[in-house]
């Protein structure tokens, strides 16, 4: 064999230490920059003004103080309020994935036709960039007050993301399968079923159940503007001192996430057995 003459190596060898050097030095440029970055926002947020916590602690024990024990007085009425925030968030994440799923096929770059594409994410980071609460002015303004803004905010909201997560979800399917299917002849319903279906399906579902349980925290916010449900009930007694019922109310609120938050493990559990 030749041997590679020592100038030779030794040029790679100096190849290899420039490049090294250069990714250390850009890395802590990165890191620098991130770091000035936070210190910034935190800065012009003032949280480096300590004069600032004077008193917050015993503001916060005092208002603590004031909320215990928890009122339940007033229970028997709250069970309305508790049926509105259940059905905004369950209507409100049914419409977002209608609207979702066909946004989010036509936004995946791998998928969706390559003219539409932009468009598509262009309406999806618009839809989301609005919060929820502008939402719930508007649809107030709409359809006036009740739950059924409340819906319509949440499903507006929700499009935007879930349509997002599906185009990325979509974007990450293994076309493996899918080609073999095809090379045997199988429609493309038949690839959709058979290849596509069973890898996205369990994140599909996953994406979904944590939206739903995001929404019915942002129903909750929703009362805010007039939207009913729980956040109504939490507001109005905020705003008369009724401290021990809105920790009640707040009790309640946290009974009703938990118990999503079970059916959603129930429900992952049962699709990812399913895979």
């Amino acid at each position: 064999m030749t041997a590679i003459p020592t100038t030779s190596k030794d040029a790679e060898l100096a190849a290899v230490l420039d490049d090294g050097r250069r990714r250390v030095l850009s890395g802590v440029a990165t890191t620098v920059v991130l770091v000035l970055v936070i210190a910034g926002a935190f800065a012009y947020a003032n949280a480096f003004d300590l004069e600032r916590y004077r008193g917050a602690v015993s503001t916060i024990l005092t208002l603590a103080a004031d909320s215990f024990p928890p009122d339940f007085s007033r229970w028997q009425l709250w069970g309305r309020p508790l049926l509105e925030t259940l059905a905004m968030s369950i209507a409100g994440t049914v419409l977002a994935c209608m609207a979702a799923l066909p946004l989010g096929i036509l936004a995946a770059r791998t998928i969706g036709p390559t003219w539409c594409g932009a468009p598509i994410r262009l309406l999806l980071n618009t839809v989301r960039s609005i919060p929820g609460l502008v939402w719930g002015v508007i649809f107030v303004a709409a359809v006036g007050f009740g739950p059924l803004p409340g819906v319509f905010a949440l499903a507006c909201h929700s499009t935007g993301m879930l349509g997002k997560f599906y185009a990325e979800i979509l974007e990450h399917v293994d076309p493996g399968p899918g080609d073999a299917l095809r090379s045997q002849g199988v429609s493309r319903l038949g690839v959709l079923r058979f290849s596509v279906v069973p890898q996205i399906l369990p994140r599909l579902v996953d994406v979904t159940l944590y939206r739903w349980e995001h929404n019915v925290r942002a129903a909750t916010v929703l009362g805010v503007v007039g939207a009913g449900g729980l956040g109504l009930e939490i507001i109005t007694a905020f705003h008369l001192f009724e401290y021990r019922e809105a920790l009640a109310l707040i009790i309640v609120l946290l009974g009703l996430v938990t118990a999503i938050d079970f059916l959603g493990a129930w429900i992952r559990g049962r699709f990812l057995r399913q895979e």
